[in-house]
């Protein structure tokens, strides 16, 4: 059985899946002015490069014998991972700050607009969407309905959907208090990064540009590989994933500060 206080903290998740991109909004909004675009093409960009054209790269590489290689080694499927999420993400910014929002480019809020909008759909799918995955499938092992899940798997396929209902029935609330405090500190990271490459379009200093994949690169990193140790320390190794993801944020954002106080409204 998955705990009630499991399940409460699923569901706490979940709803913060929500308030987060309305409270991010908001604050810019009440700071800024109102930007509708601009957040709305931050939630787009994030789905379309994030979820769909990356995925579709992951499905290709990682389906395939090189795909064996990658996942066999987490120092080589982390640099993996991080350079996708970093090219595509970063790529997509670009686009967006280039082409979609090129009318805008007088008005330096945007950047931030749009990192609201990114960062603020990046909170929503993580938290809220597989907020809702979580909760259905502890339903499922608490009802005694898994057979839904497994009905006409076999060999690996099987193995792997028996294993992921095992660490349901292990985890506890304990785990999910880390989520919304790393969704903070991806938050802040995506209002830096689109700073960054929104000075880097608008003054043809590409070497912003360079900078953000490097933030970008380096925080996902430093996730994937920190997290395969946290089976083996536990809560410490949770509490050291998320000083190293926080650290770097901030000192993306720092980094990011400096940059804005130069070219703000420098034309």
């Amino acid at each position: 059985m998955v705990a009630t206080s499991t399940m409460i903290a699923m569901t706490v998740n979940m709803l913060l899946g929500l308030i987060i991109p309305a409270v991010l909004y908001l604050a810019v909004k009440k700071r800024f002015g109102n930007n509708r675009i601009a957040f709305f093409a931050g939630c787009g960009i994030m789905l379309v490069f994030a979820l769909v054209l990356e995925s579709i790269v992951h499905q290709i590489v990682l389906g395939g014998a090189l795909g064996m290689i990658i996942c066999s080694n987490i120092w080589l499927y982390g640099l993996y991972g991080a350079a996708m999420a970093a090219i595509f993400e970063e790529t997509g910014r670009l686009v967006a700050f280039k082409f979609i929002l090129k009318k805008h480019r007088d008005n330096d809020d945007t950047a931030l607009f749009y990192g609201a909008g990114h960062g603020g759909f990046e909170a929503f799918y993580i938290l809220f969407v597989s907020g809702i995955n979580n909760l259905a499938i502890s339903v499922m092992i608490n009802s005694g309905n898994t057979e839904t899940l497994t009905a006409g798997l076999t060999g690996s396929a099987l193995a792997q959907v028996e294993a992921t209902l095992a660490q349901f029935l292990e985890i506890s609330w304990g785990s999910f208090v880390f989520s919304p405090i790393e969704r903070i500190a991806a938050v802040i990271l995506q209002l830096a990064l689109s700073v960054l490459v929104w000075f880097a379009v608008k003054h043809k200093n590409y070497k912003l540009y360079g900078m953000a994949l490097l933030f970008h690169f380096l925080l996902d990193l430093a996730a994937v590989v920190l997290n395969s140790y946290t089976a083996v320390l536990g809560t410490l190794g949770l509490v050291i994933v998320e000083a190293v993801i926080w650290i770097l944020a901030i000192l993306s954002a720092i980094y990011a500060k400096n940059v804005w106080k130069r070219n703000v409204n420098r034309d």
